[in-house]
């Protein structure tokens, strides 16, 4: 019976691997950042008061929408 070892890389890339390479951080970059937008959108149309119901303040949307992260 024969096995294919799919978990080892053999050398580099090449130049056409690069160039996906480079394209797909390229569109992770502008998804990342897409992202971020629209999280500072939302919490931006939310009242101070729905802000506080889910434990933030205004001054907190940068910072959340920024890193992704969840107080």
């Amino acid at each position: 019976m024969a096995a294919f070892d799919t978990t080892r890389t053999y050398g580099s890339l090449g130049f056409a691997g690069r160039i996906g390479a480079t394209f797909s951080a390229i569109a992770a970059a502008i998804v990342e950042w897409n992202d971020a937008r629209v999280t500072r959108n939302a919490l931006s149309d939310l009242t101070d008061r729905e802000l506080e119901d889910i434990g933030m303040i205004r001054g907190d949307i940068d910072y959340v929408s920024q890193s992704n992260r969840v107080f």
